[in-house]
């Protein structure tokens, strides 16, 4: 199974090749959760999927030496996209226990870093995640970053313009949603498609 796989993708991609690709987009809804009560009625929708794709953003920092504290995080079903915004209410109980629990996969990317950065807010030990840099590895692929690996799978860029944009901002605009909800998603759709080709 591996070796077909490896047979079916291509391993790199170039900047310029994903430039010439038609942008993708997530045409969900997004649903953005700044209280407690929120994030407890989202969670409790949360755990109704067996898979959910998982993303945070933070503020960068500029200054050497300087550190923000993560400022978003995105989980994603097929069609919903919840951003909880973690500067604003830090990491409440349900959803701490919804990352820590393992009835519900999580699929991300780079999750150390992701998992370094939630330390910093809440001292959990996350559970039933995966990350996607390793499963990819079977397949012959190997690039590390999300637009690339989604590149190579799905034939579609995904921009990255509002990377580093202010994620602590009091309001976020519609760019920054569609950004940062497409992330999430799309670490949904990479495993999908993985499961399918045999992980």
């Amino acid at each position: 199974m591996t070796t077909k796989s490896m047979e079916v993708f291509n391993s790199t991609i170039t900047k310029e090749e994903i430039n010439a690709l038609p942008v993708e987009s997530f045409s969900g809804r997004i649903i953005v959760i700044q209280t407690e009560a929120d994030a407890d009625k989202a969670v409790a929708y949360l755990f109704r999927y067996p898979l959910v794709g998982f993303d945070t953003e933070t503020r960068p920092s500029f200054k050497k030496g300087q550190y923000n504290k993560v400022a978003l995080m995105q989980i994603s079903t097929e069609d919903t996209c919840f951003l909880f915004r973690l500067n604003y209410m830090g990491i409440p109980a349900s959803l701490a226990d919804f990352l820590c629990n393992t009835q519900t996969k999580k699929i991300g990317l780079s999750l150390r870093d992701d998992f370094n950065a939630l330390r910093k807010r809440m001292n959990i030990v996350p559970a039933n995640f995966v990350d996607l840099q390793h499963c990819v590895k079977s397949f012959g692929i190997e690039e590390l970053g999300l637009q690339k690996i989604y590149a190579i799978l799905f034939g579609k860029k995904i921009s990255k313009s509002q990377r580093l944009t202010n994620w602590d901002a009091d309001v976020l605009t519609e760019s920054q949603k569609k950004y940062a909800a497409l992330d999430a998603w799309a670490c949904l759709q990479i495993y999908k498609l993985l499961s399918k080709k045999g992980i």
